[in-house]
């Protein structure tokens, strides 16, 4: 029998939606910035600027996104909760981390169940969170060289003196990458959860909703 779980509460669905499109919204101007691949017209000519005006916008949007993000692991309920970070230090929750990489990587057929998050997923978004972290630091401190005198300049400046601007920006355009592949991934793995477990994955981060069986829980 099917029973309706409340999964993933509203702070949890809106941030995610919106670190979506920051993701993504700063990822095209970003690489845009580093590499132009279009140019300006005689009547457009203001192209670099605005590509940057929209990049800073996103950047303090997503800022703002992650803050919500982590006070929410405070204060959600146990699916949103800075615990889930930590399933790897149980013996329990590295053998349940294995058990569902062998099944994304076609070597195990074994399909465990989680109502939330799977260990190997958590673990992968404690590193997708340290990859925002890298790269809300990194941009704001180099964002803060065109205001020596501003204030992310003062909050980050030290950050230029331990390393040079041109690795700064080299690691701010990796991150991009890894953050790219993240995204393919964590699609294919929801879609194949939805497809598998029959649960309503995907329609979840919409509406909060799971169906669960009774048996599994």
């Amino acid at each position: 029998m099917l029973e309706i779980r409340y999964v993933w509460e509203l702070p949890v669905r809106i941030t995610h939606w919106v670190n979506v499109l920051c993701v993504v919204g700063l990822a095209i101007t970003g690489f845009y910035i580093g590499n132009p691949f279009y140019t300006a017209t005689d009547t457009e000519s203001y192209v670099m600027g605005w590509n940057r005006l929209i990049h800073f916008g996103f950047a303090y949007l997503f800022l703002v996104s992650v803050i919500v993000r982590c006070y929410w692991f405070l204060f959600g309920n146990h699916h949103a909760s800075w615990r889930m970070f930590f399933t790897w230090a149980t013996p329990q929750g590295r053998k349940a981390a294995l058990t569902f990489f062998r099944y994304y990587t076609f070597t195990g057929p074994k399909l465990p169940y989680e109502v939330g998050h799977n260990p190997l997923a958590c673990m992968a978004y404690a590193g997708i969170f340290v990859l925002f972290a890298v790269q809300l630091v990194s941009g704001f401190a180099l964002y803060g060289q065109y205001q020596p005198d501003g204030f992310w300049a003062g909050m980050l400046g030290w950050l230029v003196v331990l390393i040079d601007l041109q690795t700064l920006r080299l690691v701010h355009h990796l991150t991009m990458w890894l953050l790219a592949g993240f995204v393919i991934n964590h699609i294919y793995s929801a879609w194949l959860m939805d497809v598998k477990e029959m649960n309503g994955v995907m329609s979840s981060i919409f509406s909060g909703y799971k169906f669960v069986e009774k048996d599994d829980l």
